[in-house]
């Protein structure tokens, strides 16, 4: 087994090779808007996990995942090589690569995040505006007519201390 630290820079590495090689060598136009977010080797340095997302041609268009998933398999006996090429390791890790959720987990939490916002917003509205239900203070003040005119050294009307 080899050590960690060696597999996370082989990873780094194999991340900035597959990146480069997509933006400037491969020309299939599948992968134009292929992004490389992450990449993780095994212990042993055989297999490495090349973790992608893909954008839209614009902000309005949904991504061809499918497209540029057929595209990366296609590229993916090239792609070896080249990170066979660049890193000079004795064994050429194999390329699996593995579309990367986390762009649209963090886009989700986002817009879970405006509606709670949006919803403690209202609640406060609403608190703001609120009167209360029966008289405005609803406690007794001392000195109004009560039994117990605050004095803590009284006790009951028995004499009794509370």
């Amino acid at each position: 087994m080899a050590d960690p630290a060696r597999a996370q820079r082989l990873a780094k590495r194999i991340s900035s090779i597959v990146a480069s090689a997509i933006a400037h060598d491969i020309k299939d136009p599948r992968l134009a808007h292929v992004t490389i977010t992450d990449a993780r080797v095994t212990g042993d340095l055989h297999d490495a996990t090349v973790f992608y997302t893909v954008m839209g041609e614009t902000l309005d268009t949904e991504p061809d995942y499918d497209a540029a998933a057929a595209g990366l398999a296609k590229a993916t006996g090239i792609l070896r090589s080249k990170v066979g090429a660049g890193t000079g390791v004795r064994f050429t890790p194999t390329l699996t690569f593995v579309l990367d959720t986390v762009p649209d987990a963090a886009r989700h939490m986002e817009e879970l995040v405006a509606r709670a916002r949006a919803s403690d917003e209202l609640v406060a509205r609403r608190a703001a505006e609120a009167r209360p239900a029966g008289e405005a203070d609803p406690y007794r003040a001392p000195g109004h007519g009560d039994p117990d005119d605050g004095d803590p050294d009284r006790g009951d009307e028995d004499g009794d201390q509370a």
